[in-house]
């Protein structure tokens, strides 16, 4: 058995070092599962919520008055999904339809709310179905990034940012008053 005068103790500077050491490569080493996103995320922001991949969202560009937004809703869930609500803090909005009314294609509100079935997508486009903006409370400008939200009939909401671009296609005149719009050009900034 070695004596004591020949076994050398750690100083203990050498020990807090270490320590130091192997916290630090257990933190580099760590749970990966919270820096990597799991398979079943999305790696679309929009689709964060997981109601709904938003593909490619954008609002027309509009000085006032209303415009609308527009994009691909994917669902890749197994039942379909219904949005029936959607929400921005610079107008009202509403989701709306192109229909076609004694023979003139009108804008409507859509019954029911818009639809996405199970394992497919959804268009919102100029001159069919989109999200409505109503009475703008501010100019919205190309770049602008909106913030969307959607509520679906299940209670659930989803956020999406929607970029704006300036669009002059699908001009509709809205009749004063009525909040009914028709197809034709106007100067009106509609969808």
């Amino acid at each position: 058995m070695p004596s004591t005068a020949s076994i050398r103790r750690p100083r203990p500077a050498a020990l807090l070092a270490t320590a130091l050491l192997v916290a630090a490569a257990a933190g580099c080493g760590g749970d990966s599962s919270a820096a990597t996103p799991s398979p079943s995320t999305s790696a679309s922001p929009s689709a964060a919520a997981g109601v709904l991949d938003i593909r490619d969202p954008w609002v027309k560009a509009a000085d006032a008055g209303m415009t609308a937004a527009f994009g691909t809703l994917v669902n890749d869930g197994d039942t379909d999904v219904t949005i029936t609500a959607a929400a921005t803090d610079v107008s009202p909005m509403e989701l709306h339809e192109m229909a076609m009314r004694d023979g003139t294609m009108v804008m409507r509100a859509k019954p029911g709310g818009i639809v996405v079935g199970a394992r497919s997508s959804h268009v919102l486009e100029p001159g069919g179905d989109h999200l409505m903006l109503m009475n703008l409370t501010r100019p919205v400008r190309a770049g602008d990034e909106l913030t969307v939200t959607l509520t679906f009939a299940d209670g659930r909401t989803q956020t999406f940012t929607a970029v704006a671009k300036p669009f002059t296609g699908a001009q509709e005149s809205y009749h004063p008053g009525h909040g009914t719009p028709t197809a034709g050009p106007s100067t009106s900034p509609a969808p």
